[in-house]
């Protein structure tokens, strides 16, 4: 949930001073760009997973705390809510046999955690919405004991007014309302992070929200919340809501949700970080003693911590992120489109498909946003929500007539994207090996219309046919979903259903 905060309290002047403080940031951030002062191209890419805690019951367990004490490791960090865990992986270079490298890490590192889980009677699974959870779950006395979360809880529940209201009507239709911000915790997501230049930011940018929708049309796995089945990939409207400060006042007049997709293609980082300052107020806004143009003028690097602290409670989909590193300024794009799970192997092969796709997609001498309109690219993003693998969406035709059509997810990602992914993939000099073991399993669910969202959704209903009510269905999903996720094979090769007996976390 990004940089440390300590709590207390926040005053009118304390939002002045750091209203003021980050338009210094972005003045500050200007003369950076504009002095060529960034890291060169290095290829470096990063990723991060939040994950749920469950015990073997398939419920969700309140131990993060006595877990992460157990691990012990620094890439392991609380998240929202007592319930979640984050892993993080260290900046791989964009070559070779990156991937394979990625994925053993992962498998090492998450084997670990849950061993060390099951020390406590619980375990570790990658969800996108743990389909156990119930209301009950999700209130402030089960967000995690960090100063962080509790400030932000206050000031979103404050800018808010009144209770959050979840209203979402998919499959099923689910409605309920919340006095905290707790609900936000049920979605655990992937974040890969591609650091690039200043002069290729808005490019990689722009491809990756274009190809926002194909992403979570591939990769969904949420469609179950509180008991009831909504979209293939709930995650998206559940995270708008639950911190949405906005009363119905204001989104009747148009302000935005401070979680958004956006609403236009962008020509440089900087419109983005302008963009979070205009539109959305001071959540967090705690002054840093760092003056960044006296920095500047010193011939240093500032922080901007300001900026950053700000940046980091503007929930866009691909978000832009500063950073120094070694006294070096750097830009990354920051995917937040995708759920956890199921397997490291399908983590790793949605982040193949990101990858070569984004790099391919930047590099066009006609650029994919010049012939799709953004709203487009909006629209896509939530048809691939609510339908997953079998939704539709809008692509810019080929020939030279222009226009866009409307196309099956599995087609245009198996005839059109799949091939530019790979020769992204080969642009970046990744092993032949690599590229098809991994975009191979894109391929697979394209051909055997399945992800993780379809089969969550088709193993329950065939646990509900065999006599088991909701309660019971959702738990066995989710029990036989963890045995299968630890045993490691990707989700489309998953046979559909529950074995006898029950399958253990452990």
């Amino acid at each position: 949930m990004g940089e440390k905060v300590v709590a207390g309290a926040v005053d009118p002047a304390d939002r002045q001073r750091y209203r003021q403080k980050l338009k210094e940031c972005l003045e500050g951030l200007e003369r950076l760009l504009g002095e060529k002062r960034f890291d060169r191209p290095r290829n470096l890419m990063g990723l991060e997973i939040e994950l749920n805690l469950l015990g073997s019951d398939g419920m969700p367990r309140m131990l993060n705390a006595e877990v992460l004490e157990r691990i012990a490791s620094r890439d392991f960090q609380t998240e929202l809510a007592m319930f979640n865990l984050e892993v993080n992986i260290a900046p791989h270079r964009l070559a070779g046999r990156v991937l394979d490298r990625l994925a053993e890490e992962l498998r090492t590192g998450l084997a670990y955690a849950h061993r060390k889980a099951n020390e406590v009677d619980a375990g570790i699974a990658m969800i996108g919405i743990l389909p156990t959870l119930t209301a009950r779950d999700l209130v402030s006395a089960n967000l995690s004991a960090v100063d962080r979360y509790t400030l932000l809880n206050d000031q979103i529940v404050a800018a808010r007014g009144e209770d959050f209201v979840l209203d979402i009507e998919g499959v099923e239709r689910l409605t309920c309302t919340s006095s905290s911000i707790a609900p936000e915790a049920a979605c655990t997501s992937v974040q890969l992070h591609l650091q690039v230049t200043p002069v290729r930011f808005a490019a990689v940018w722009n491809a990756a929200q274009a190809v926002a929708g194909p992403q979570i049309a591939m990769g969904a796995n949420a469609p179950f919340l509180f008991g009831r089945e909504l979209w293939r990939e709930s995650r998206p409207p559940l995270f708008q809501q639950s911190i949405d400060t906005r009363p119905p006042e204001l989104q009747a007049q148009g302000v935005r949700p401070r979680t958004w997709f956006g609403e236009r293609w962008i020509d440089s980082a900087r419109d983005l970080f302008e963009e979070n300052l205009r539109y959305f107020p001071p959540l967090l806004p705690r002054v840093d003693d760092e003056s960044p143009l006296d920095v500047l003028d010193r011939g240093g690097v500032p922080s901007l911590a300001e900026l950053v602290l700000h940046n980091g409670t503007v929930y866009r989909w691909n978000r832009p992120v500063y950073a120094v590193a070694d006294g070096v300024p750097h830009l990354r794009v920051e995917n937040r489109v995708l759920p956890a799970g199921p397997t490291v192997t399908d983590v790793v092969a949605n982040a193949a498909f990101f990858y070569g796709l984004v790099r391919a997609l930047a590099e066009q001498p006609r650029p994919v946003w010049t012939r799709l309109p953004f709203e487009a690219a909006d629209r896509n993003f939530g048809a691939a929500c609510r339908y997953g693998i079998d939704a539709r969406l809008e692509w810019p035709r080929r020939g030279r007539f222009g226009g866009t059509e409307l196309v099956p997810a599995v087609s245009l990602v198996r005839d059109e994207l799949l091939p530019l992914a790979a020769a992204g993939l080969d642009a970046w000099g990744v092993e032949p090996a690599d590229r098809d073991r991994y975009l191979g399993v894109i391929e697979e669910r394209c051909a055997r219309r399945t992800n993780g969202a379809a089969w969550q959704a088709a193993t329950y209903h065939r646990a509900r046919e065999s006599g088991l009510d909701r309660q019971e269905a959702l738990a066995a999903t989710t029990r036989r979903y963890c045995e299968l996720m630890h045993l490691g094979e990707p989700v489309h090769t998953w046979p559909v259903g529950l074995l006898e007996p029950a399958a253990s976390l452990r």
